[in-house]
């Protein structure tokens, strides 16, 4: 049984695709998190900003993990950012289940170049310990590829320690 999770929601891919790189690095398990609102296109790019400006989110659709959620040793969240705040979906999901995580870090992508540091204390608010690890990704970015790897590494060591 794997005992770390990668969780993530991603609407144009950029964060699927980190998260998979990560997941299989790690051995991990992946879960993809929907809601069922259709956020494609220009008027799912609005609503999506509206959401994260409203902090509203949308009822998740159900998922199944490998095992339940405080039993895995890490979970890691993957997350676009919008309008300077983690996505309603992720809010979602740690609205409902982020006092269930034992341990997280987080990823986080997004397509300017600000850093959003702060998206990290948003998500920090609904888990018990905060994060461990975690690393802001803007897709084709030059130094992308060592942030990933860095983020590995942070997560291999703390991993390590533990044992």
């Amino acid at each position: 049984m794997k005992d770390i999770l990668c969780i993530y929601y991603s609407r144009t891919g950029n964060t699927k695709k980190a998260m998979e790189e990560i997941a299989e690095a790690l051995d991990a398990e992946l879960l993809e998190l929907r809601d069922g609102v259709d956020r494609g296109g220009l008027r799912g790019w609005i609503r999506c900003g509206r959401d994260a400006m409203r902090r509203t989110t949308e009822p998740l659709l159900s998922f199944q993990t490998g095992q339940g959620l405080p039993k895995y040793r890490l979970v890691i969240l993957g997350t676009p950012v919008w309008a300077g705040r983690c996505s309603a979906v992720m809010r979602a999901f740690l609205k409902a289940h982020g006092k269930k995580l034992p341990q997280t870090a987080y990823v986080i992508t997004r397509s300017s170049k600000n850093k959003y540091e702060e998206v990290y204390r948003q998500m920090d608010q609904y888990v018990p310990a905060g994060h461990t690890a975690a690393v802001s990704l803007r897709s084709g970015d030059v130094g992308s590829a060592f942030w990933q790897e860095e983020f590995l590494r942070q997560v291999r060591e703390l991993l390590a320690a533990e044992r």
